[in-house]
C-alpha cells in the first residue's frame, strides 16, 4: 500500500472482481437450480446471512481502528506545536547572548520538521528519512546548545527545571509522530475484507440465481459502495495521500512558524 494510485486501484479491482463473483454466482445457482429445483437453495440463508455478518463486523472494526488513528495523529500534530511553543517561550529564561543561536536552531528545527511531512505526502520517503536524521542533528545541536548556556552560571536557578523538560517533551513527541507512521493494521485485515467482499459477491450472485433478468442498480450499487468503502478506509490509515488528509492540521504548525520571528 504504497500510494493514492494503488488505493484507486485496488478499490477498482474489488469492484470489478464482485462483479464477475455476481455473475458467477448467478450462473452457478442458475445451473443448480436447474438440475435440483428450488432445493439448490434450501438451509443457505443461514450461511449468507454468518458470511455477511462477518463482513460487516470487519468493515465496522477497521473503519473504527482507522479513524481512531487518524484522530491520534491529528491530535499528535497540535501536541508537538504545543510542545514547540512552550520550548520557544522558555528560551527567553537563557542569558541573552545565548537566545540568537538557540532560536535561528529552533527555527531550523520546525522547517525540517515541516518538511519531513510534506515530503511523506508527495510520496518522497527516502526524502523524508533524510529530514528525520537532519531533525535529530538539531535536536542535538538544541540540547547541547542548552546545556552550555546553563554551564555558564549567567542563566536563573529555575532555568534548568523549566527549559530541560520542555525541551526532552519537544523531542519525545518528534518520536511519538515517526511512531505513529507506522502504526497501521496488519495487511491480513485488508486481505481478510477482500475476500469476504468477493466472497458475499459470489453468494449474494447465488441467491439471485433462478431470475432470468438481472437488477442492475442493485449490482452496482453494491459493488460501488464496498470498493469505496474500502478506500475511504484506506485512505484513513495513510492520511497523507489520498482525499482524506491531514496536510490542513499542519497549519498550526506553519503558523507556529511564522510567530519564530
Amino acid at each position: 500500500m504504497g500510494n493514492s494510485q494503488f488505493d484507486v486501484e485496488i478499490a477498482a479491482a474489488i469492484f470489478f472482481g464482485m462483479l464477475i463473483m455476481l455473475e458467477t454466482g448467478k450462473r452457478v445457482g442458475g445451473h443448480l437450480i436447474g438440475r435440483h429445483g428450488d432445493a439448490a437453495r434450501t438451509g443457505l440463508g443461514t450461511v449468507d446471512g454468518a458470511i455477511f455478518a462477518l463482513m460487516g463486523l470487519l468493515i465496522a472494526f477497521t473503519f473504527s481502528s482507522a479513524w481512531s488513528r487518524f484522530e491520534t495523529r491529528r491530535q499528535l500534530i497540535v501536541e508537538e506545536a504545543n510542545d514547540i511553543g512552550t520550548a520557544w517561550l522558555r528560551i527567553d529564561l537563557l542569558p541573552p547572548s545565548a537566545q540568537p543561536a538557540m532560536r535561528e536552531s529552533f527555527r531550523l528545527y520546525l522547517d525540517t520538521r515541516l518538511n519531513i511531512y510534506q515530503k511523506i505526502a508527495d510520496a518522497d520517503i527516502p526524502g523524508a528519512m533524510l529530514e528525520l536524521d537532519h531533525a535529530a542533528v538539531i535536536q542535538g545541536e538544541i540540547w547541547n546548545q542548552a546545556i552550555a548556556s546553563l554551564r555558564s552560571g549567567e542563566a536563573a536557578s529555575a532555568t534548568p527545571i523549566l527549559l530541560l523538560p520542555a525541551l526532552n517533551q519537544m523531542f519525545d513527541i518528534a518520536t511519538t509522530r515517526t511512531e505513529s507512521l507506522k502504526n497501521h493494521a496488519p495487511r491480513v485485515i485488508y486481505i481478510m475484507l477482500v475476500i469476504l467482499a468477493l466472497s458475499s459477491s459470489l453468494l449474494a450472485g447465488y441467491g439471485m440465481a433462478g431470475w432470468a433478468g438481472r437488477s442492475w442498480i442493485h449490482i452496482l450499487c453494491f459493488s460501488a459502495i464496498m470498493a469505496i468503502t474500502v478506500y475511504v478506509v484506506m485512505d484513513l490509515e495513510y492520511p497523507r495521500r489520498g482525499i482524506i488528509r491531514l496536510d490542513g492540521y499542519d497549519t498550526v504548525l506553519t503558523n507556529l512558524r511564522q510567530s519564530m520571528k
